[in-house]
């Protein structure tokens, strides 16, 4: 009589079948992981901050809201629009001024019958703005200085309240707030 004796050992079909999917979902998932990390790290990306945001009202309606964009990613990009409290402002009433660094201090409040031609937008910066009707290219690294004057969402009775700064570029949108301001002063 013969003994057949099995090995007892051994892995079952089941436990071999389950660690193999184990290990290939798992070098899926590091391989993946791995492609995910080259292409991001090669790829430069966009990112705008927005500051020095402000809204001011004279007491006869007259409005301006003005910003300050540093383009911080590594790319260039194109500013399609800002909207004021929701509203797109349109780029005729939009006056810019590129600058090559960020700003230290805070923008100042146009006066009523404002010349846009060597306008001091901060303390001891002056600069000639300009208005066209194209969309706004922004290198990397620089600043745009923009002033819209009377947006249409904005009037009197919005002094004292929050208001929102939309800029739209191709692939993203950067938002920022700040209260209404009253324009005048003793």
């Amino acid at each position: 009589m013969k003994n057949t004796v099995r090995n007892s050992k051994a892995l079952s079909n089941v436990v071999s079948t389950l660690i193999i999917l184990v290990v290939s979902v798992l070098l899926a998932g590091v391989v993946t992981m791995y492609a995910i990390n080259i292409t991001s790290t090669r790829t430069q990306q966009e990112s705008l901050k927005l500051s020095k945001q402000e809204i001011w009202v004279f007491g006869n309606g007259t409005a301006y809201a003005a910003i300050a964009i540093d383009n911080v990613g590594g790319r260039d990009v194109v500013i399609d629009k800002v909207q004021v409290r929701g509203v797109e402002a349109d780029w005729t009433k939009a006056h810019y001024l590129r600058v090559s660094s960020a700003l230290s201090t805070s923008l100042n409040c146009p006066n009523e019958t404002i010349n846009w031609e060597n306008f001091a937008y901060t303390s001891g910066e002056t600069g000639n703005f300009t208005v066209d009707s194209y969309d706004k290219p922004l290198a990397s690294g620089d600043t745009i200085v923009i002033y819209v004057e009377n947006p249409e969402s904005i009037s009197v009775s919005d002094i004292g309240v929050t208001i929102g700064i939309t800029v739209f570029t191709e692939n993203a949108q950067y938002y920022v707030e700040c209260n209404v301001k009253s324009a005048e002063s003793a």
